[in-house]
């Protein structure tokens, strides 16, 4: 028998301490190699956006993934990537921890809408504004001091 799932990934999560490091000239970049760790798991990309301090992923994360060491395996290689290349002057590597919401595959729409349009979207939230926001849509209890 095989398996078969259509579960829809929001993956969340920012800069070290929220530092604004990711600046739009070589986001793209970034975000390119993003998609081929992503591609090499076998996890299909929706879309991929972000602002100066934390990004979004929405993907289907392949089945034998665990989504904490697929973040962790973006988070490495991605900063390693940054470092070599030094992308992004005074970044300070990603935060711990992320945030990681599901969807029902109708949603995907709306979500990769929502996604592209990050940088609209941030002129009047900030990315504590959004997480929270995020956190209370999911029912997911929190710390505040967590949210720093």
């Amino acid at each position: 028998m095989s398996t078969y799932t259509q579960i829809l990934y929001q993956l969340v999560f920012s800069t070290y301490k929220r530092e604004k490091t990711l600046t739009s000239e070589n986001r793209k970049e970034l975000f390119q190699y993003i998609w081929g760790i992503l591609k090499n798991k076998q996890c299909h990309l929706y879309r991929l956006n972000g602002v100066e301090d934390h990004i979004h992923i929405i993907t289907h994360i392949h089945p034998t993934l665990a989504p904490a060491n697929l973040v962790k395996d973006i988070k490495i290689a991605s900063s390693a990537m940054i470092n070599e290349k030094n992308l992004f002057t005074n970044f300070n590597g990603w935060q711990d921890g992320y945030g990681a919401f599901t969807y029902a595959v109708k949603e995907k729409e709306r979500l990769t809408e929502y996604v592209k349009n990050q940088e609209e979207h941030h002129k009047t939230m900030t990315f504590k504004e959004e997480y929270t926001a995020l956190l209370k849509e999911h029912e997911i209890e929190f710390d505040e001091k967590y949210l720093l």
